[in-house]
C-alpha cells in the first residue's frame, strides 16, 4: 500500500482530466503534475500510486518522471531558485550571480538549505535571454540581475522566512 494519495482537490482534477483522454496512459504527465502541485515533488510512493491509477508499472511512471527535468524528484526549498547556465546568461554575469547565491545561502547548486527554506538549482535554459542573467524563483522570473540585486532578494526572502 502506497503512503501517498491525491487529496480531495487533486482527485477531483484527476477525474475531470480523465474524462478528456481516450487512453488512460495519456494521463501520465497530468498525473505527475498533480502530484507535484500537491506535494512540491514526486516521491517513489507517489509514482507507485499513479502507476496503480493508470494501470501501468511504477517503472513506467519513473521513466517518464525522470525524463522530464520539470519534475522534482526530491523535496525543494520553500524558495526554489533556478539559475540559467547557458551562454547568454554566462556572458552577462550568471557565474557571479551563482557564486553570490551560493555564498548568501551557504549551499551549492543542487542543494537545499538544512532548514528547507532555500534550494538552488542550475538549469540549462530559462528561455529569457532578453533579461539575462536571470533566475526563476518559484517559477517567477527575475532578470537583469547583478550582485547587489540578488543580495537584496535573498535578504528579503530570509526576512520573510523568519516572519512566517
Amino acid at each position: 500500500m502506497s503512503g501517498f494519495s491525491f487529496d480531495e482537490i487533486r482527485e477531483k482534477k484527476f477525474n475531470e482530466i480523465k474524462r478528456r483522454y481516450p487512453k488512460i496512459d495519456s494521463l501520465m504527465l497530468p498525473g505527475l503534475w498533480l502530484i507535484q502541485e500537491q506535494e512540491g515533488w514526486i516521491s517513489l510512493d507517489a509514482m507507485k500510486y499513479l502507476a496503480k491509477k493508470l494501470e501501468t508499472t511504477p517503472a513506467q511512471v519513473y521513466s517518464v518522471a525522470t525524463f522530464y527535468t520539470m519534475f522534482n524528484l526530491q523535496p525543494k526549498g520553500k524558495y526554489h531558485i533556478c539559475i540559467c547556465k547557458t551562454l547568454s546568461c554566462k556572458l552577462n554575469g550568471s557565474e557571479k550571480i551563482k557564486e553570490t547565491l551560493q555564498k548568501e545561502l551557504g549551499i551549492k547548486a543542487g542543494e537545499t538549505t538544512k532548514d528547507g527554506v532555500f534550494s538552488l538549482e542550475e538549469v540549462e535554459c530559462l528561455g529569457a535571454c532578453d533579461m539575462s542573467p536571470v533566475i526563476s524563483l518559484n517559477d517567477e522570473y527575475i532578470g537583469n540581475l547583478n550582485e547587489e540585486k540578488i543580495k537584496n532578494i535573498i535578504k528579503e526572502l530570509k526576512d520573510a522566512a523568519k516572519d512566517s
